[in-house]
């Protein structure tokens, strides 16, 4: 594995944790993690890719090393103003090559419609969005997050880190027991009561009261002037939380027309951990992309 350092900044009031790979002064590639998932879930990635780049992955607020925030929800614009500041610190002068996976996708997907001209290019890792939600699931939505602000947040426990490793697996069979254990480290800490918990804020479980205004997201996506690269996972879940497959297909599609310069990738055998699953394949499409 290619060797990786740690450093902590303050971002908007909070201690964060951000990983290197590489030479300083290198060109820079931002990665951004999705939900309940750390910065060093690049690593793979970061062996595989065979030029001189300085990856920098931050933990979000919440995950991994980085501080909690303190309060009973987590709100997505803050991910905006954390992203900004990060760029503000390490990149203030130049555009940077930006990828996200997942949620790490939708907030880099926000950003480069908000700020174009931070972005040079655009890698979207699995980033669909939500599904739509229209003004009149308001109520019950707001009644939801309102019940569950009454009730603590948990995460589960496990006895050893293998046993993380396990838990790992089981969720993304394809991960091998060498990649799972060192994600398991890095993904997991040992609590004062001899257990391994997860490096995720519990309060991350509780919904958002705020609906997902899908057109909203679309404006953002059309304003993005850099050229973008999405990439999908032939076994991915997203039908999960996106819906049944054939609609779901075609609501995705509608939102990929909002961008103006994309080209599209399908990673046959690969999950929705697809930088997990094939980061061969991801970082030869990387390297191919941001040389253009």
């Amino acid at each position: 594995m290619k060797p990786s350092r740690s450093e902590f900044i303050s971002v908007r009031g909070l201690r964060t944790h951000v990983r290197h790979w590489g030479r300083q002064g290198a060109p820079v590639i931002f990665m951004v993690h999705g939900w309940m998932d750390v910065g060093a879930s690049f690593q793979f990635v970061a062996d595989s890719l065979a030029g001189d780049w300085h990856i920098i992955a931050p933990d979000w607020r919440g995950f991994g090393q980085t501080e909690r925030s303190g309060c009973d929800t987590y709100w997505f614009p803050d991910y905006l103003g954390d992203l900004d500041a990060m760029l503000d610190h390490y990149s203030p002068a130049v555009a940077v090559n930006l990828l996200g996976h997942s949620m790490g996708g939708n907030v880099a997907g926000i950003y480069a419609g908000v700020r174009p001209q931070r972005v040079r290019r655009l890698i979207n890792l699995e980033g669909f969005g939500m599904p739509a939600a229209g003004p009149e699931k308001a109520p019950r939505h707001y009644a939801k997050w309102l019940d569950e602000l009454r009730e603590p947040a948990e995460l589960r426990t496990y006895p050893s880190v293998a046993a993380v490793a396990l838990r790992l697996q089981k969720t993304n069979p394809r991960l091998s027991s060498e990649r799972a254990a060192f994600l398991a480290a890095h993904w997991s800490a040992r609590n004062d009561a001899g257990d391994w918990e997860i490096l995720g804020d519990p309060a991350h479980k509780k919904p958002s009261p705020i609906l997902y205004r899908v057109e909203e997201v679309m404006a953002c996506w059309s304003a993005i002037t850099a050229p973008v690269m999405w990439v999908e996972a032939a076994d991915t879940t997203m039908w999960q939380w996106m819906g049944p497959k054939p609609q779901a297909r075609i609501e995705v599609d509608r939102r990929l027309g909002h961008l103006k310069d994309v080209e599209t990738h399908m990673m046959q055998d690969a999950g929705h951990m697809l930088h997990h699953d094939q980061p061969e394949q991801l970082a030869q499409l990387v390297e191919t992309f941001l040389a253009k």
